[in-house]
């Protein structure tokens, strides 16, 4: 059967395009930022905070202080211009100004706008927004899109109370006082919320307290006596930035709960709304959270360090000299935390997705600082400077190694922030997160044995990396795939992105030397099955009663398979697979479809955001692979005929011969 094939220099010349695409965007420092997506659910909550705040504020007459000095009407009115420009066409809105409706967005806007006021040049739009939530299913629907899990149903149903638009005896009550229990009997209360929303369980039970109070007396003295105390635990949570976890919808979740109770003049209130007034965009819009710059420097690092196997670009102008891996080392070595967290408990040693003080250490964090100091460290030029740094690098990624293992579940699998804190999303384990801390642990056994000995890496590494590899095996569905836990699809059902999951995890085990295990062979077939006609991966057609070609692919995900593939392509069929799935990849940079985010990942609790680096950071490490492959097997007919962009017999049954403009279509 024929495949399409691709020429080798223009392999390399998009390759160098996305390269020098990403080096364009770093910054003095070493490190990128990149640009969260603008969300309506995020401007909804904090215009909400915004204008509670400021009118119990001036109701406050025991202090003339205001929450704001400034009039905060342009504000406002710029926010709901905002959004009204971005509802969808069935009423609602999404999570992303490129994301489907969805209740939860919806009804914040919805309480965003009663909160206001509703200028008279919108009229309408609350009518549409209110047809679409009662088509959906209203306050129930709500509540069965999370089910258990109360950490986002709650927020959202609290904001509603505070507009009207449901009673405060509909909002759950949330055992505030929980909280003063220590942190490390947190795992043992099965609390309600997953664990790094506790800022959230304790001004929102507060404020539920305070509107719908206990109907049994005992209880409510019992509650009002513990209110004070749990009040306190709020500020020491609260980071220097005034953001809680730098995310907008939680600090305004907090900051409204606690100024609908009258205290706006508390010091956790005024912090908050100082950051929501700072993360506020000219365009009237807020992002979910401040930006992703550890994590996003950690892919970017790992994707370009190794660019010895395919050859600088000549564009001096965006080449990644020493200079510039030193800058970023060392910005990468100072994001890990050194302290307990004191939202989590998180020992010390681990990374957040965030260099601002309102992040988190987590696991995927985590595992991609490591494999980035991992690759800085094997490419490192040897020069004094580098030397100078190398004791650093290994005490920074032995307590990174130490921070990892005490956070691995009692099924061998990872969670995201806390070990065993309970069942919820975000605190379970997950297959992305246990792929990717394998792979962090696997990169650093030989340089921790080396300095550390070999009890330390037998005794502890190991043992880790066998449980975390039974776990990932009974986490394999029938079909061959796994299912993340922090990247979705909005087109499948319940949201999964298993192209995203299973690609991760069969990384992880080509790097333990497992890519031959039936596991594996069931993941990589799992992944060319799953193939779109035009060569690209995204939405499942299976899932879906319309026509395949229709279906959205993606740049984030086309890239994560294909680079998942490489690793087997030496078997035919995923040979061709590849071939197809760079074919597809090599025209969506030359059309600049790397430019173009796609929402595929999870914030939260079903949150949706996306990244304009997203795509040119996946597409560099996976094009990148595939020059790596045509070096290392250069007598290879892989990768290396001549590109045909029409003409090639379709490996897909069924497939048609599709333009570029067409292709371009489905990018997402």
């Amino acid at each position: 059967m024929t495949t399409t094939m691709l020429d080798t220099d223009r392999l390399r010349s998009v390759y160098h395009t996305v390269r020098a695409d990403l080096l364009r965007q770093v910054r003095p420092s070493g490190h990128w930022e990149g640009e969260l997506a603008s969300s309506p659910l995020a401007t909804a909550t904090a215009l909400s905070a915004l204008v509670v705040a400021e009118q119990h504020g001036r109701k406050n007459k025991e202090d003339e202080y205001l929450v704001y000095q400034a009039d905060l009407s342009e504000l406002i009115v710029n926010g709901l211009l905002w959004l009204a420009q971005h509802q969808n066409e069935d009423g609602g809105w999404g999570d992303t100004d490129r994301c489907q409706s969805n209740i939860s967005a919806t009804m914040l806007v919805q309480a965003a706008f009663r909160l206001t006021g509703e200028p008279v040049k919108y009229r309408g739009l609350l009518e549409r927004a209110t047809a679409y939530i009662e088509k959906q299913g209203g306050v129930p629907a709500l509540r069965r899109r999370y089910g258990k899990d109360k950490t986002f149903a709650v927020p959202i149903l609290a904001n509603c109370a505070l507009a009207g638009i449901v009673p405060w005896r509909d909002v759950p009550a949330l055992p505030f006082e929980l909280a003063c229990f220590p942190q490390s009997v947190y795992r043992r209360l099965r609390l309600p919320v997953v664990g790094y929303a506790i800022p959230a369980l304790v001004a929102i039970g507060l404020a539920r307290f305070h509107h719908a109070p206990p109907l049994n007396p005992i209880t409510r003295l019992l509650r009002r006596a513990l209110a004070p105390r749990s009040l306190d635990l709020l500020a020491p949570m609260q980071p220097a930035s005034g953001g809680f976890l730098e995310a907008v919808p939680l600090t305004s979740f907090v900051v409204m709960s606690m100024a609908s109770f009258g205290r706006t003049d508390h010091a956790v209130v005024r912090r908050g709304v100082e950051f929501l007034l700072a993360s506020a965009r000219a365009d009237g819009s807020w992002p979910v959270d401040t930006n992703l710059a550890t994590w996003l420097t950690s892919l970017a690092a790992r994707s370009l360090v190794d660019c010895e196997v395919d050859g600088a670009s000549n564009d001096t102008a965006t080449d990644w000299d020493d200079q510039h891996r030193l800058a970023c080392l060392d910005w990468l070595l100072a994001c890990q935390h050194t302290r307990p967290h004191p939202i989590t408990g998180a020992e010390p040693g681990g990374w957040a997705w965030t260099d601002r003080s309102g992040g988190v250490p987590d696991v995927d964090d985590t595992s991609a600082a490591l494999l980035a100091l991992r690759s800085l460290r094997e490419t490192a030029s040897g020069g004094e400077a580098w030397r100078s740094r190398d004791k650093a690098i290994i005490e920074a990624a032995r307590k990174g190694i130490d921070w990892l293992l005490g956070v691995q579940n009692a099924d061998g699998g990872w969670p995201t922030f806390c070990q065993g804190w309970g069942r919820l999303p975000f605190d379970r384990s997950g297959s992305d997160l246990t792929a990717h801390a394998l792979r962090a642990l696997n990169a650093w056994r030989e340089p921790l044995e080396a300095t550390e000995g070999a009890a330390f890496v037998g005794v502890r590494i190991y043992r880790a990396i066998d449980l975390g590899w039974a776990y990932l095996h009974l986490q394999q569905s029938e079909d061959g795939s796994w299912a993340p836990l922090w990247f979705g699809n909005q087109h499948n059902a319940g949201d999964e992105n298993r192209v995203y999951g299973t690609s991760r995890v069969l990384l992880a085990l080509q790097d333990l030397g497992k890519q031959s295990t039936l596991p594996a062979q069931r993941g990589f077939q799992w992944l060319v099955d799953v193939q779109h006609a035009s060569g690209g991966w995204g939405a499942l057609s299976s899932q879906h009663n319309q026509d395949p070609a229709t279906l959205p692919c993606s740049v984030e995900e086309t890239a994560v398979a294909i680079e998942a593939l490489l690793g087997a392509a030496d078997q035919p069929s995923i040979r061709a697979s590849v071939d197809e799935g760079l074919a597809w990849l090599v025209r969506a940079v030359e059309d600049g479809a790397h430019q173009e985010p796609t929402p595929i990942g999870f914030y939260f609790a079903k949150l949706w955001y996306y990244d304009r680096l997203y795509p040119a950071l996946f597409a560099t490490a996976a094009l990148r692979s595939a020059v790596a492959k045509t070096v290392a097997d250069s007598t290879s007919d892989v990768l290396t005929s001549d590109v045909s962009t029409s003409g090639a017999e379709p490996r897909h049954a069924g497939a048609t011969s599709q333009s570029r403009s067409a292709d371009s279509s489905t990018q997402g």
